[in-house]
């Protein structure tokens, strides 16, 4: 039990207020995030400014692409987090340290194995939207670049996942704080100053993922609490990393199909030609602004949720689950008010050209009215992924976020004379996974929660 006295008591989630305690752990997630989302913004401002349109339409079409791997990484992880935030809200430090150092093990691999499949797939990658021709070269040298620095970005998102797992969000953002501004500095040093192009832009985001991983891998070594990484304990336990996979092969599925569809969606917007594909990517860059926080909140339930079965209070998850939907309401409307009103001004930020800004102001109108009910997917699908119950969420995400996108793509967005066709096929899915997900939570059985 001395372990137990080491850590502080505002990581635990399992006691105290509601309100308060996902409160204080979403906040640094958010802010974290909007620093993430804020040098990647700086990617595209920079780029788009200095370059040229041709440079932002690059930067855009390798975001899905990139996306498309990172977010199979990040679904793995969410299973390690689901087994540490239990091992911890039930105090079973051997499994805890036994899932960490599994987890480390695990994003190694999968980090290593993304940067060769990257490297050697990003032409059929970047060929595969459809994007044009006077786009690919500079496509493929940012992907590129990209992958040689990709295990770093993947080894901070699976410890970044084991210290939000035990409510040290904080933390986490203290060491994405010191990457964003390593980021915009080099990004305006690489870019703007040395004029090296987009090349200069994927350079700087490597540095600033290595500085990240290296500032969170040295907390995690020299930490005194029951979290701690040692060097020769890393390796994989066959029965925590079977647990772990089994968990989180579900959202890695969900991640990776749905970044497939983003593709489907983005080789839609490619056919209109490179306005369209540097406005779209203007509008993404704002877009992570919504995305990111309303993940937040779903972590915080996911976490929230598995620290508090860990600890046997079943009471507190349901009113976990109700704090989490009205905080994730909140934020949502409040920032489509914002872009709604402010959509001319924020796309002109990205480009001057009159026909980029218009594509961008579509895109606003069209996805940001509706993210309140992409909110309410996430949330609850948070709160049921931490009651174990990995595979429902992911069945209702894929069917909803994917396969209606696909089929909207093929069926629908052809019958349409402009880009409003492709542009549709978000509001249509957030609406059908609204209403699924809704029904599962209130009829399934995720309620019936046993221990791991």
């Amino acid at each position: 039990m001395a372990k137990a006295k080491e850590i502080s008591q505002e990581l635990q989630m399992t006691t105290g207020s509601i309100p308060r305690a996902i409160l204080l752990y979403s906040i640094p997630l958010i802010i974290g995030n909007f620093l993430q989302q804020l040098y990647n913004t700086v990617d595209s401002l920079i780029v788009g400014n200095f370059v040229g349109r041709e440079a932002l339409a690059a930067v855009g079409a390798s975001g899905n692409l990139t996306f498309l791997m990172i977010s199979f990484c990040v679904g793995a992880s969410s299973g390690a987090g689901i087994l540490i935030a239990r091992y911890f809200g039930g105090q079973d430090y051997d499994d805890l340290e036994k899932a960490v150092h599994t987890t480390i093990s695990i994003s190694v691999v999968l980090g290593l194995a993304v940067a060769v499949a990257g490297l050697v797939l990003t032409p059929f990658l970047v060929a595969s939207v459809g994007t044009t021709k006077a786009v690919v070269p500079q496509a493929v040298l940012y992907l590129r670049i990209y992958f040689l620095g990709v295990v770093f970005n993947v080894i901070y998102n699976m410890a970044s996942g084991i210290l939000n797992a035990v409510g040290d969000s904080k933390r986490s953002l203290k060491y994405l704080a010191i990457a964003s501004i390593t980021n915009i500095v080099l990004d305006f040093l690489f870019v703007a100053v040395f004029r090296m192009g987009i090349a200069g832009a994927a350079i700087a985001t490597d540095i600033s993922q290595l500085v990240s991983c290296v500032a969170i891998m040295s907390f995690l070594l020299r930490t005194k609490a029951p979290y701690r990484v040692t060097w020769k304990k890393i390796r994989m336990h066959k029965r925590m990393a079977v647990s772990i996979i089994k968990l989180g092969l579900p959202t890695a599925i969900q991640n990776a199909v749905i970044a497939f569809s983003n593709m489907l969606i983005q080789a839609g917007v490619n056919g209109f030609g490179t306005s369209a594909m540097a406005g779209f990517t203007a509008y993404m860059k704002v877009d992570g602004f919504n995305i990111l926080p309303i993940m937040s909140f779903s972590l915080a339930a996911t976490t929230f949720t598995g620290q508090n079965i860990g600890a046997g209070r079943f009471d507190r998850v349901k009113k976990g689950l109700y704090t989490v939907l009205i905080m994730g309401l909140v934020y949502t409307v409040g920032m489509s008010v914002i872009m709604l009103t402010f959509a001319r001004p924020i796309i002109s930020m990205f480009s001057r050209d009159p026909e980029v800004i218009q594509y961008g102001v579509m895109a606003v109108w069209s996805l940001a009215p509706y993210y309140c009910l992409l909110s309410i997917i996430h949330d609850l699908a948070g709160t049921v992924r931490g009651s174990g119950k990995t595979l429902p969420p992911m069945l209702i995400i894929l069917f909803s976020l994917c396969l209606c996108r696909i089929a909207w793509i093929h069926l629908a967005a052809p019958h349409f004379d402009s880009i409003w066709g492709v542009y549709y096929t978000y509001p249509v899915s957030f609406v059908i996974g609204a209403v699924l997900m809704i029904l599962y939570a209130w009829k399934g059985k995720w309620r019936e929660i046993k221990r791991i």
